[in-house]
């Protein structure tokens, strides 16, 4: 999972929400037209259609996604409880292509899950391919209201009154004061423990260090059981650039999104960063030295997972929760061998890093298609997955079969916790707990049970708790769809996905600096001024609606 939020193009929800909206006439029942019972306020309406059986097609936007429905004991037990049977759908390929042609077909599938940020939201909202949620709530599942987080239904409310998405991994502004000191980031910077050891535990965090470092790792072992070394890692590069080497980059430099008091989006605004700036000649330095492959530009999620599981890379920056099963792997050949967060990137003050915590924003949102065969049973379903009842059968799975409430806190039986920190693959497709389906999971929620880290995976994410950070206030950041300042920031964004690599791959700093030149004068001639003067307009409108000053 991505948990290193991105700060970009995304939903903007201009309304807060009233308490006055939830004031719904919840006494009366009603059917839906093929004899569904709807609930009630006080009764989910799952409960009343457990016997009916219904089938959903449910589109998840990650090529990656490698689960199914029914192979687990978690996913037979939520459809024997509830009647809901799912089949997922997954992109082979390039995930916008898949969706944009669903869209203009209108041939969207019963659900979709999407990242938040992703252009297509606003796309399906405005074209009427979407259900309004509150509205089939109100008719079908009122106990929705009931369970539904009020300041996530107030941040993802539309100009027009409805709320067409609830969001998972979603942290409002009250959990960082109630879970303070309990929350992580994804954002990390990973070195593979036995080598980093083995050189002495290299300072890493300035440019002279970290190429230092990166030389010395592939002189002291140029092959990893025959394979070459990486010396140098992070996440996919896309058309759009590498959210890593973006925001990820950034944070670790303290640099606030958040200039002169103007936005600085991430994806297209750090350009004239001297911090930021020092810090990709040092990568355009490393990949002249070969200490960054050609592979690194091409390499998809799962060519990266897999190398990481060899152990290849010696560093890394990436998403520390997305390397579970990696970890896992290489902890079972050899506890040395896994890989450990350590002081990365700084800027020339040495700064401390600024890690992104989740967001308001969540990481992906769930939708219910207007072609949904069953939209009351739809609706239901997402109330019973977002409840506390759903969110304990899809995190800890089936009461004393895979866990056991001790002293109140719900815990995995011993054979069900090692399955999952020694084979997190398999542990996923036979029993499928620890939000194997993640679609609508609440991760604050699970922070109240103070979660135990495998062996494994621990480090990192305990390394990043000192330096968790909000960033609520910079999502959602939505420029209206076919606005002048839309079009300018989607060509200034696909310019900016090649200018990355073709930065860090310039032959010389002279090349980098004539690229770097080209790529600023591009931005300020279409028109980068009026596209930051609406994103600083949307950023004041969502401090004003969180209360931050």
């Amino acid at each position: 999972m991505k948990k290193g939020k991105v700060i970009a193009f995304g939903m903007m929800m201009a309304v807060a929400v009233s308490s006055s909206l939830f004031a719904w006439p919840f006494g009366k029942k009603q059917s839906d037209a093929d004899g569904t019972k709807s609930g009630t306020a006080k009764t989910p309406g799952w409960t009343l259609n457990a016997s009916k059986p219904v089938k959903f097609d449910w589109y998840i936007n990650f090529s990656w996604f490698a689960r199914h429905w029914g192979d687990s004991e978690v996913s037979k037990y939520i459809t024997q409880k509830t009647g809901v049977d799912v089949n997922f759908i997954v992109p082979a390929g390039n995930e916008a292509e898949k969706l944009n042609t669903m869209i203009a077909g209108d041939a969207l599938p019963d659900l979709i899950t999407l990242g938040w940020w992703e252009g297509q939201v606003p796309m399906m909202i405005d074209a009427g391919l979407v259900e309004p949620l509150d509205e089939l709530a109100k008719k079908y599942d009122p106990y929705f209201f009931t369970v539904a987080n009020s300041d996530k239904l107030g941040w993802y409310r539309q100009a027009d009154g409805h709320i067409y998405g609830y969001p998972n991994a979603s942290y409002t502004p009250a959990d960082y004061k109630k879970y303070a000191g309990k929350l992580t980031s994804n954002e990390t910077f990973l070195v593979r423990k036995d080598m980093y050891e083995a050189l002495g535990k290299p300072d890493m965090t300035t440019p002279e260090g970290f190429l230092k470092a990166l030389r010395a790792a592939k002189a002291k072992y140029p092959t990893v059981n025959g394979l070459s070394v990486i010396p140098f890692g992070t996440n996919e590069f896309t058309d759009t650039g590498c959210g890593m080497l973006q925001n990820t980059l950034a944070h670790f430099l303290a640099i606030s999104p958040e200039q002169n008091g103007k936005f600085a989006d991430p994806a297209i605004g750090l350009t004239e960063n001297p911090e930021y700036v020092r810090w990709l000649k040092a990568l355009r330095q490393a990949h002249q030295e070969g200490l960054i492959p050609t592979d690194v530009f091409v390499d998809k999620r799962s060519q990266i997972e897999e190398k990481a599981a060899q152990g290849r890379y010696f560093c890394m920056l990436y998403q520390n929760w997305d390397m579970q099963a990696a970890q896992n792997a290489l902890y079972q050949k050899d506890p040395n061998m896994i890989y450990i967060a350590v002081d990365g990137p700084k800027d020339t003050r040495g700064d401390v890093p600024t890690l992104a915590g989740g967001g308001i924003s969540g990481w992906t949102i769930t939708l219910i298609s207007k072609n949904c065969k069953d939209k009351a049973r739809a609706m239901q379903f997402l109330t019973y997955l977002i409840s506390e009842e759903g969110q304990m059968d899809t995190n800890f799975g089936i009461k004393d079969k895979t866990y056991s409430i001790n002293n109140g806190v719900p815990q995995l039986l011993p054979a069900i916790k090692k399955l999952d920190q020694t084979d997190k693959n398999k542990q996923e497709t036979d029993i499928g707990v620890q939000y194997t389906y993640w679609m609508l999971m609440d991760t604050a929620w699970q922070a109240q049970w103070g979660i135990e880290y495998g062996q494994a995976v621990g480090q990192p994410q305990l390394w990043t708790r000192p330096y968790v950070k909000s960033f609520a206030v910079y999502d959602g950041l939505t420029l209206p769809v076919g606005s002048d300042e839309d079009l300018i920031y989607q060509e200034i964004q696909r310019k900016w996905g090649k200018v990355l690599s073709d930065l860090l791959r310039a032959p010389t700093e002279k090349d980098f600096d004539k690229i770097l030149a080209d790529y600023n004068q591009f931005k300020k001639d279409k028109g980068i001024d009026k596209v930051v003067a609406l994103q600083t307009k949307l950023m004041n409108a969502n401090k004003a609606k969180l209360g931050v000053k």
